[in-house]
């Protein structure tokens, strides 16, 4: 079996490495001191690190990490792999080429499972650059590897007639991925509690500044708890709208 790049790779690859040389290695150490910094509610990116993105956004090094072409390169799995080899040699350069967890895994998600209008509102912004989201899934009183023991659970009010529904989310969320600085969460939670482990579950994308999303502290990790971090989250009755389900429920 043949595990050379192919050509576009291999021109790609070249292309990243001349960038990370020039643009990216010189300013390692003041953008991971920026991110602590400077990153907070309502800023996403520090000042220095938006200027990488500009610029390799405006090569055509971006969302390097989506398959359908609609959104980028359209690289397989396989051949972006070998672009991480070479990106993975700097903690930034995932962010400086907009190929950074929990956000690709975040967009896929939205990609293949939302609807026009989650799109329109969420996946498109994260795909230009113009804001991070996070990932909530983890508790504290159970393991983040496996989701069948979820307490954090989601209810449906259908109660306000006219308005739509609303989901009304309770429980205690651990290493919330990216929250500081993000717009959106993901949130997995318990929507049918009678159903069988595997599918009690759902995701639902819940705004930051929701009523009732209640941040209370980056948890450290090796000792650091700076830049957008991972962090304690409590959902005190927190209010999104019905329409805010990703994929089935």
């Amino acid at each position: 079996m043949d595990f050379s790049p192919s050509d576009r790779v291999a021109e790609l690859r070249e292309r990243i490495r001349g960038f990370m040389d020039e643009h990216v290695y010189p300013v390692e150490a003041e953008v991971m001191e920026a991110l602590d910094e400077e990153v907070g509610p309502g800023v996403a990116y520090p000042q220095v690190l938006i200027g990488l993105r500009e610029r390799a956004k405006a090569e055509g090094l971006w969302n390097l990490f989506l398959p359908d072409e609609a959104y980028g390169p359209g690289l397989t799995n396989w051949e972006y792999g070998m672009l991480c080899e070479d990106m993975g040699r700097s903690p930034i350069a995932p962010l400086v080429f907009n190929c950074s967890a929990p956000d690709t895994g975040n967009a896929e998600i939205l990609a293949e499972y939302g609807t026009e209008e989650q799109r329109d509102e969420w996946l498109t912004p994260l795909l230009d650059g113009d804001i991070r989201s996070c990932f909530s899934m983890t508790e504290p009183a159970t393991s983040g590897s496996d989701p069948t023991g979820l307490r954090a659970r989601a209810d449906l009010d259908d109660t306000q007639s006219g308005t739509g529904g609303e989901w009304v989310i309770d429980g205690h969320k651990w290493f919330t991925s990216g929250l500081n600085g993000a717009s959106v969460a993901i949130a997995m939670v318990v929507t049918d509690p009678d159903a069988p482990p595997h599918k009690r579950a759902s995701m639902i994308l819940v705004p930051v500044d929701a009523p009732g999303f209640e941040p209370v502290r980056p948890v450290p990790v090796m000792g650091h708890d700076g830049g957008p971090g991972h962090w304690e989250v409590r959902y005190e009755g927190c209010r999104v709208p019905e329409a805010n389900l990703l994929g089935p429920r």
